[in-house]
């Protein structure tokens, strides 16, 4: 399998390889270190960040995003995306990350076609080959590279070797876009987006570390990491967080007993 260190020196050969690559940047742990990679390995004349602003992408994430490619040096590139203008996104069907993966991916081909770049790369590691991936099915059709998965490297070995490479988000909680925060099925509205979103902000604002506001119509289920649940019990911060939630639309709200974990909303 090899050490970090070899597995790093691997996925450089494969961008050295790439020649230019246009990284699809969120500004979460995979692709801040991919695109890090990309420009100490190619300079950053060959490599061009594209971030896609849209209604399930927060303000506090793209201001991140924003902030890291700056700190990196990355010539960065916004470009607009709105799921909830896909036909049948909104109803909130099984393969979601599917329709939401092949419009970013068309953007990003598209954009790599009209500034030169060779191929388009996102930052999938051999973590995402488990849980329900449809994403990765678009990433397929649309011959989108990843590098970090054709390097073999695990999430773990990505925080790693970002650690080493002084990157601010080697210990960031993993992340994913606010449609993720609904059951298959229940209807997905900008106003329903921003609710959630609302939330996550005030317990992000409480400190809270490790978190998502599960979206159950008039109830939201708040997962927080098995070390923070019990600061939830605290009485005054327990009310604080009730009167923030139910003025922001929620009539319950209950605290996940099992804790956060990814793909919570698979598990039906």
């Amino acid at each position: 399998m090899g050490s970090p260190q070899e597995k790093y020196r691997k996925l450089q050969e494969i961008l050295r390889a790439m020649g230019s690559v246009l990284v699809a940047f969120s500004g979460g742990v995979d692709s801040t270190f991919l695109l890090k990679a990309a420009c100490d390995t190619l300079g950053t004349g060959r490599v061009l960040a594209v971030t896609a602003t849209s209604p399930t992408y927060p303000e506090s994430e793209l201001n991140e995003a924003k902030r890291l490619a700056a700190a990196i040096g990355a010539t960065q590139v916004l470009v607009e995306s709105n799921e909830l203008e896909i036909p049948g996104f909104s109803h909130n069907p099984k393969d979601r990350c599917y329709h939401c993966k092949s419009e970013l991916f068309r953007i990003c081909s598209d954009k790599a076609r009209e500034k030169g770049f060779s191929f388009v790369a996102d930052g999938s590691n051999t973590d995402d080959l488990g849980d329900y991936r449809p994403g990765r099915v678009a990433a397929c059709e649309l011959k989108v590279r990843s590098p970090l998965l054709e390097a073999e490297l695990s999430k773990s070995e990505i925080r790693e070797l970002s650690r080493e490479l002084g990157l601010p988000t080697w210990d960031k909680q993993a992340y994913a876009c606010l449609a993720s925060r609904f059951p298959y099925g229940t209807e997905i509205t900008g106003e329903r987006l921003n609710q959630v979103e609302r939330c996550e902000e005030f317990l992000k604002g409480e400190g809270f570390r490790v978190y998502r506001v599960r979206f159950h119509l008039e109830s939201a289920r708040i997962e927080l990491c098995e070390a923070e649940l019990p600061r939830m019990l605290e009485p005054t911060l327990r009310r604080r967080t009730l009167d923030f939630f139910r003025q922001a639309g929620f009539t319950y709200v209950s605290l996940d007993l099992q804790g956060y974990r990814t793909g919570s909303m698979n598990e039906g």
